[in-house]
This record gives C-alpha cells, structure tokens and sequence, in this order.
C-alpha cells in the first residue's frame, strides 16, 4: 500500500507544478487588468459611469469622498427644488456596429495565414445580435438603479415618499428602460419610509421636444447631421498620421493587408473591446491589439465627432438646446415663485410655536400638512424650520442621451478648450477639456439643484443653485465657484433666456445650401 503513494498519479500534476501554473495564471489575469486599466480611461462616450466615480468599484452604493474645498451652502439653506439630466445606462452596440464588427470578425475568421492574435479573435463568441441595437443591457439597469440609491441618499429631503416625482423620458427604448430601472430602485431606496408609495409605477412622459431637441431642429438636421462635409475634421483625422500609424499597426497583428481595414473597423474593435468592459466586466480579447497611445488616438477620434457634432464645433449644434435650457429655468422660476407664496408663512407660523407642546405641534402640523414636509433633517423639530418649501414640482427627473447633455454643456460654456479641437493639433490637445468619456459615460447625470435660505442677509441670498455632474459639484464658468446666487445666474446667462428662441435658432434660410459656412 506504501507504493500507492510514492509519487503523482498518472495523469495528475504535483503541487509545486500546480501552484507554478497558479502564479502564471494570477499574473496573467494582474497584467491584464492592468492592461485594461490603461485603455478604460479613453472609451469616449462608450464609457462605463465607474471611470468618473473610482469608489463606485468598491462600493456600488456609496456617495464617495466630500469634494475639497468646494463651497456648499450655509446650513440654513435647505434644497428646494432638484432637475436631474439623467442619460441612459450602458447599452448593447447598435444594430449599425454589431454589422462592423460581424465584418471585421468574417474577416480574421477566413484567415488562411498562422496568425496568432487572428485567430484568438477568430475564436471569440460573437454573441451580439442584431436585434439588440442599443438596447439597454442588464448592466444599465444596474447603473439606474445605483443611481436612485445614491440621490435618495444625497437628498432625503427631496427623494423622499412625501414628494411629488415628475418623470420623463426619450422615447428610445434605453432612455425609458433606464427611467423603469430608476424608478425600481428609488421604490427600493425609500421602502422603509412611511407612506407606501408605489412609484415603481407611477408614469414616466415621452418628451422628444426637450430629450431629443435636435432631431426637431432643421438647422442641425441639414446643416450637420445630415451635411457629408460637416465632420470634414473627423474624416481629416482618419486619415491623418496618427490614425495611419494605428491602422498599420494593427493590421501588422492580425496579419491582414492595410488596405482591408480602415479607420472605422478599427474604432469598432476598440468599441468592442469598451462594449465588454461595461456590459460584462471581463477583459475582451479585442482589448489586446491596443495600447494606451492607441487608445489616446482613438478616444480623440471619438472627441473629434462629438466636439463637431454636439459640442462648440457649430453654434447651432449648443443653441439647439436654449429650449431645455429655459425649461429648467422656468420650472426654477416657478419654484420661488410658489415658495414665496405658500412657504414663508407657514416656517413663521412654525417659529411661533416652538418650542410649543407635542400637542400643539401635532396641531400645526395637522393643520399644515397640505403644504408638504416640515423639514427632511428635522420633520418633529418646527422651530429650526430648516424646510424644502412646499412646491408643485420638486423633483424632475428626466432620461435622455448623451447628445442630450453634451449641447448644454456647451451652450453653459463647460469644458471649452482656447483652441478648437481639429485634425492638425492632436498633439497641443492632449490636455484637452473637452473629453466626452469624463463628462458623458453611461449613465452621466446633470443635476440643478436650488437651495432656500430662510436666513438669508439680503434677498438676492435667498435662493442659491449648485450644479452636480455625475455626482460633483461643477464649478460655475462665470465665477469658478461651486454655489451661485440664483439671480447671478440668471444675469450670467440673460442673453440665452431672453434672445436664443427656438423656432428662429432652427429656422432654415431660404437661400440655404447645406454648407457649413454659417454654422
């Protein structure tokens, strides 16, 4: 019986072998992701919303580390009214990429020549079908309903059953999914607080008008999106030295001839390469043909369209917006206004009676209890009177696109570079601004937030606003500040509210020709 045990069974590697191929495979996996860590920072718009929030990988519910040395305001300033720009979660590829890529895979698949990162690709499960044309994926869900946790927790006195929601939505099928997978987890976040509220099923409205502003803007329809000359940068780039010099690379490691790739392949690749990060969290084999000065190259492709095409590269591309941008800041205005009217005197009444008896503060509040909460941080406490007044719309959600976020912006004068971006100056643009991967990945969010001061010195102190990108305080353009009187913002930005109308920024002339000239 001692024989049986004088050496490894046939078949069966030793534990020195074993642990040997433990390490290789742990190293394996560590280069990888480091490998992957690299080229995640430049996926552009396909981005996963966790490249903007680090601490989201650790923990998917927490608010992170406090900004510092932002301003918030005083603690007598309670949030008042909060409008949250919310772009859908991370989605499957369009039908149009799951196309360029099955080409691209058809291609290294009838590969004759031993090569072998085309055949590892060759190898790969193309298991994107046509049919999914970005719809949301499993993992945007995820991302909406994140994102509910974190603002009920950011804002109870607002997120909280006591409120009204108001919902809508793009009418793309990702942009309602992601408002369905908001609401599931906002009914999550607030079901231990008393009402039960089933807001799971409460309606989202189909706004094209504001979601969707350019598809109802002839100007840009012509003028850009239709124009073939309007992303004459874009199609400069592809063929300029720094693209030539990728294409050529990667054409050298699939072992294929130049002229069969072209710049659009390769970005599908790369795309496929964000697409399996942010759906599946897995390490895509397509991610092994690039390196990070690829990948810089290609994130500026990707910079170069929405620059062009939703940003500051045309006038019309911002302007198109003004209709959202005077959207919110009707509906702000409309929030003073009835805060003014229904609030004031009802935290007076509330001064008076503190510090009164349970009794009487069960009275007032019986009494007041139509006019909504007293306060989030101190429902019982009336005498602090620290409450979001009671308004008719204090929260306003809505789920659009990144071309929904990018044109306002831009029209706010965010992220605006001195030098335009173009073909010829990717070198001088490498600290760049504009960089749609940090300001609109998945699941991007633009928050207005307006705050009552109830103890303000002076009434212009009165009502303040803070803007919140992807969960940070944003600096204000005009005064690099993070909190802004709201009548300094509006004077800030007075030529847009009062003089960019809609209907006339989107009017074509009648002499127009689809060239970019006026644009």
């Amino acid at each position: 019986m001692a024989s049986c045990f004088r050496g490894p069974l046939p078949g069966r590697r030793s534990l020195p072998v074993l642990l040997l191929l433990l390490r290789v495979s742990l190293a394996q996996e560590r280069a990888a992701a480091a490998a992957m860590s690299l080229l995640s920072g430049y996926f552009g718009t396909k981005s996963r919303y966790e490249e903007v929030n680090q601490h989201l990988l650790r923990d998917p519910l927490s608010l992170g580390p406090p900004d510092p040395g932002y301003l918030l305001p005083s603690a007598a300033c309670a949030p008042l009214q909060l409008r949250a720009l919310i772009r859908h979660g991370t989605r499957f590829p369009t039908e149009k990429q799951i196309r360029k890529l099955g080409q691209l895979h058809r291609l290294l698949r009838s590969q004759e020549r031993p090569c072998p990162a085309a055949q590892r690709l060759a190898r790969w499960d193309m298991w994107y079908q046509p049919d999914m044309d970005g719809k949301l994926a499993p993992k945007g869900r995820l991302d909406m309903e994140q994102l509910a946790w974190r603002l009920a927790a950011r804002f109870p006195g607002l997120l909280s059953p006591q409120r009204r929601f108001a919902f809508a939505s793009s009418s793309k099928h990702r942009c309602v999914d992601s408002s369905a997978a908001f609401r599931k987890g906002l009914q999550l976040a607030l079901q231990r607080q008393p009402p039960a509220r089933d807001i799971e099923n409460e309606t989202t409205k189909i706004n094209d008008k504001l979601m969707r502003f350019f598809d109802h803007c002839e100007k840009f329809v012509t003028c850009v999106e239709e124009n073939a000359t309007a992303m004459y940068e874009v199609d400069a780039f592809k063929q300029g030295p720094e693209m030539k010099k990728v294409l050529e690379k990667i054409a050298a490691t699939l072992c294929v001839p130049v002229r069969d790739l072209n710049a659009d392949l390769v970005q599908v690749a790369f795309f496929t390469c964000s697409f399996e990060l942010a759906i599946k969290n897995v390490n895509s084999p397509w991610c092994s043909l690039f390196n990070e000065d690829d990948a810089k190259v290609l994130e500026y492709l990707n910079d170069l369209k929405q620059y062009w095409k939703r940003g500051y590269g045309y006038d019309i591309n911002s302007r198109s917006s003004c209709i959202l941008f005077q959207d919110i800041f009707k509906h702000l205005d409309k929030a003073i206004a009835e805060s003014k009217r229904r609030g004031v005197g009802f935290c007076d009444f509330a001064r008076e009676l503190s510090p009164g008896t349970p009794r009487e503060r069960k009275t007032a509040k019986r009494r007041y209890q139509g006019l909504g909460p007293l306060t989030a941080s101190h429902p019982d406490t009336m005498g602090h009177c620290r409450c979001s007044m009671p308004i008719s719309s204090p929260v306003i959600l809505q789920f659009g696109h990144a071309e929904t976020l990018q044109p306002l912006l831009a029209l706010m004068g965010f992220f605006k570079d001195e030098e335009p971006l173009a073909a010829n100056n990717y070198e001088k643009q490498m600290h760049r601004k504009f960089r749609s991967g940090r300001i609109v990945p998945y699941a991007s969010n633009l928050i207005f937030v307006l705050y009552h001061c109830d103890q303000a010195k002076t009434p212009e102190e009165e009502y303040q606003v803070q803007i919140l990108l992807n969960e940070k305080l944003l600096p204000f353009p005009h005064s690099e500040e993070t909190v802004s009187l709201y009548t300094d913002l509006k004077n800030h930005y007075k030529d847009i509210l009062q003089n960019c109308h809609f209907s006339e920024e989107c009017k074509l002339s009648k002499t127009n020709d689809t060239s970019t000239d006026e644009l």
